[in-house]
């Protein structure tokens, strides 16, 4: 057997002794979404992503995903073979994807690296490719076609080259950026070869005749929804742009260990005249600036695919440095895979232990990510920003992902802190961690022992209202708001979205009822009513903004306790707060 075949054998193996250990990874990060589009692709195959989730408690078009839906497809195709989502079974499947990165880094390698060993070696150790290649979300399918694309494409290989671009076309809409970097490679290396620059439209092609399909089947483009998504969550912003930016340049620096890529810069720096060195120069370059101006969260992950263009380079340098750079490297990123998998499956067991005594209840969940998938695939549901609550009820909490914050008398039921002992940290309340979310920090990764997150479920119990007249900051506020309330601000006002109930004792005698607030300049909201119960006893129509009391008649009463409902006709955002926001709430109640 020829040298090279054996070491491509011997890193093949190296990819599976970095997956096997993990093949029971409980189901994290944007998993659940696309196992949501892939139980709908089990229904409209075609379509996987007409249909709706529920986000931070809203629901949201799957249409506006930032993914085409080629991961819902290998997802629906597996949930077809066994019925349901296996995670052991899930990841050994989706270590194919981490074969054919491998693989094609490796004929990459033998074309244009002096150590392709090493160069290899250096790419399977990106913190990124051992810690996402072990979940279910499109990195790593988007990653294998990516560079099988380019490998096949250098390889003299340009209509197999197409084929794996239209399948990452159909993983990820950056594959669009595959258009420049390979025109780069043809202007270097086969400029007048006209099936090349033919080859190049697959992208733009992929992307066209999806796009018209999906306007034409479900009547909306889906970069359209997509496009409107970033407006109304404000993604696009300067400063979010920025940090952006900023994050994506920390996670540059760790793509193979700094000393190593700044080594290796400075080296390209000195060889830029040569085609090769200019070809990753170019794939970098590009790619960056791509990532720049499209993505928003920063994330590490989104570099995946330029981690072949910095692992080539850095295989230049000395024996010594790659092997002590591959040697950290490498300790580094399984020990954030580890942490990883511990507090995926601190949410996996914690669910587990509510299966018993969630029973016979509705069960909501205010958090995101694995925690969710978990209860629902029990009987939980997403907790939406306008459900009412009952007593009886459960509420199982994320302090990291929560976005509800509902307000009731609770009492707690269980509760799990999660804090791997491994000191390394990629999220979590006590980190500045940017690795997944720069809103979380520019940290590439944290340093601490601290708490990744705080898990509780809670039992809503009976409200027994005690105030005929409730102020905003009342200390009995929270028990008697219903829904539809914000968290009190200044100490003194709370928002309501275009729907909040409040619960009031009831008066000895009939009392009218007063609700004090405020329609600031930036609201829409002119139209203002009062429910009792569910029956209309005032409404009234404000021209401009400004402090107002709607005052009811006297109420007869028969109850102990009313629902006070009130509503109005517009609600707005203020990006990048994703709250629906209509007037502002000063007091409700009873006035004598």
């Amino acid at each position: 057997m020829e040298a090279g075949v054996r070491q491509l054998l011997l890193v093949l193996g190296l990819v599976l002794l970095l997956r096997v250990p993990f093949l029971n990874q409980a189901v994290q990060g944007d998993d659940d979404t696309y196992i949501s589009e892939a139980e709908h692709a089990l229904i409209d195959p075609l379509n996987p992503t007409h249909t709706t989730y529920v986000f931070q408690g809203v629901d949201v078009d799957l249409r506006g995903h930032p993914h085409p839906p080629l991961n819902a497809w290998v997802l629906a195709a597996l949930l077809a073979i066994f019925g349901d989502v296996k995670e052991i079974p899930f990841h050994a499947a989706y270590i194919v994807f981490s074969l054919i990165a491998a693989w094609a880094m490796w004929s990459l390698a033998q074309r244009f690296s002096p150590r392709p060993l090493w160069a290899l070696l250096l790419f399977l150790a990106v913190p990124a490719f051992v810690i996402n290649g072990n979940s279910l979300e499109s990195d790593l399918p988007f990653l294998a076609f990516w560079m099988a694309a380019i490998a096949l494409y250098c390889a003299g290989r340009p209509w197999l080259s197409a084929a794996a671009m239209a399948l990452a076309a159909m993983a990820a809409y950056q594959a669009v950026f595959l258009i420049p970097i390979l025109a780069v490679y043809t202007w270097l290396y086969d400029r007048r070869n006209p099936r090349r620059w033919a080859v190049l439209l697959t992208p733009l092609a992929v992307f066209g005749a999806w796009q018209l399909f999906e306007r034409l089947s479900t009547g909306a483009l889906p970069a359209a929804v997509l496009t409107g998504y970033f407006a109304s969550y404000n993604l696009q912003t300067l400063a979010i742009k920025l940090r952006n930016a900023a994050a994506l340049g920390i996670h540059f620096c760790w793509i193979v260990f700094p000393l190593l890529l700044f080594a290796s810069l400075w080296l390209a720096w000195r060889k830029r005249r040569e085609p090769a060195t200019r070809f990753f120069l170019a794939w970098i370059a590009i790619f960056l600036a791509g990532a720049v101006a499209v993505f928003f969260a920063g994330s590490a992950r989104y570099l995946l695919p330029i981690a072949a263009p910095v692992a080539l380079l850095a295989s230049r340098l000395p024996l010594k440095w790659l092997a002590a750079g591959f040697a950290v490297q490498m300790t580094l990123s399984l020990g954030l895979a580890i942490v990883n998998y511990q507090h995926w499956d601190a949410n996996r067991r914690f669910a587990a232990q509510l299966a018993g005594p969630s029973a016979g209840h509705r069960v909501w969940v205010d958090g995101e990510l694995g925690l969710r998938f978990y209860l629902e695939a029990d009987h939980a549901l997403p907790l939406r920003k306008t459900q009412q609550l009952r007593p009886g009820d459960i509420v199982v909490t994320s302090e990291l992902t929560r976005s509800v914050a509902p307000t009731a008398p609770f009492s707690t039921i269980a509760r799990m802190d999660i804090h791997p002992a491994i000191p390394l940290r990629l999220i979590g309340l006590e980190s500045r961690s940017g690795y997944s979310d720069v809103s979380r920090g520019l940290w590439p990764f944290g340093i601490s022992a601290g708490t990744i997150d705080r898990l509780r479920a809670d039992l809503v119990l009976e409200r027994h209202p005690t105030r005929e007249f409730l102020s905003m900051s009342a200390p009995e506020a929270p028990e008697q708001i219903v829904s539809g309330i914000y968290q009190l601000e200044a100490g003194a006002y709370r928002w309501m979205a275009a729907r909040a109930i409040i619960i009031l004792k009831a008066p000895e005698k009939p009392l009218p009822l007063a609700v004090t607030f405020t329609i600031p300049s930036t609201a829409p909201a002119r139209r203002v009513a009062v429910l009792v119960d569910g029956h209309p006893v005032a409404e009234q129509v404000y021209p401009q903004p400004g402090t107002y009391t709607l005052q009811t008649k006297p109420l007869q009463l028969a109850a102990a306790s009313v629902n006070v409902e009130i509503q109005v006709d517009r609600t707005f955002s203020a990006p990048p707060d994703a709250r629906q926001l209509g007037i502002v709430l000063s007091a409700v109640g009873f006035v004598r």
